[in-house]
């Protein structure tokens, strides 16, 4: 299904954050993002509506396997591509960051895994 850019940042969120506490709520993302509650809300319904997570009764948002897949993916684009920007090419770590953030939602799936076979080769492989 196709996510844009917000949901999968969302997304993200929800897996940084699963790993970080074991439990997720709404209020918790808004506090990691720093977004409203009724943008979360919002957010999260569309999110459940395209099978990406499941809310339970104690508001507990838990991702599903496609949601966990998604999530993941762009995570490690994410990590991959604030490392290159950082170690290698000197670019401080919060611009690295915040570029990591954007260029990860629209590098191809060639480009990606160039670049990770080049850090990896380069800097060796963090996993």
């Amino acid at each position: 299904m196709a996510l844009r850019e917000s949901g999968e940042d969302y997304l993200e969120t929800i897996l940084i954050l699963q790993n970080r506490t074991g439990y997720v709520r709404s209020i918790d993302i808004a506090n990691e993002l720093g977004y409203s509650k009724p943008s979360i809300s919002r957010a999260m319904g569309i999110l459940k509506a395209s099978g990406f997570i499941t809310v339970e009764k104690d508001g507990q948002i838990v991702l599903t396997d496609e949601g966990l897949k998604r999530a993941s993916g762009v995570y490690e684009r994410h990590l991959l591509l604030t490392r290159f920007l950082n170690e290698m090419l000197g670019v401080t770590m919060e611009n690295a960051e915040n570029d990591a953030c954007h260029i990860e939602h629209v590098i191809s799936q060639e480009t990606f895994e160039k670049l990770r076979d080049y850090v990896d080769q380069n800097l060796g492989s963090k996993e």
